[in-house]
């Protein structure tokens, strides 16, 4: 984790409202985002909230937007590390898998037009 997403994780859980008694599951707290009832929110909460800002984008605007979910933008993030060159088993580390077989085959999307770029940087290296 950088020192910029520390400090904004520690700024959130500083700015969040108080919980009347600060939740700890499995001697972890401080949890980022807390429920209606002061518990950590799981990914269902935030399966909602993403519906929900769907929802509200596509009744405003012309130009919509297609399902996103939290599941997406892991597969999305996972991709464009690897698009960016980021180490195979720094980017297994960082996505929690044991193989590196599930990062690569399940959670990296590329295609020809990324083996075309990454031959073009070995072309201009001979």
């Amino acid at each position: 984790m950088t020192e910029e997403v520390y400090e904004c994780f520690k700024r959130i859980v500083e700015n969040r409202k108080k919980p009347k008694k600060e939740p700890v599951i499995d001697e972890y707290k401080g949890f980022l985002f807390l429920d209606k009832k002061d518990m950590p929110e799981v990914a269902l909460h935030w399966e909602k909230h993403f519906e929900w800002a769907l929802a509200k984008h596509n009744r405003i605007y012309k130009e919509q937007l297609p399902k996103i979910t939290p599941h997406v933008c892991r597969h999305t993030y996972c991709s464009n590390m690897a698009k960016s060159g980021m180490n195979p088993k720094t980017l297994q580390y960082l996505m929690g898998y044991s193989d590196i077989g599930v990062t690569l085959n399940t959670y990296t999307h590329l295609g020809a037009e990324d083996a075309k770029e990454e031959l073009g940087k070995y072309a201009k290296m001979a």
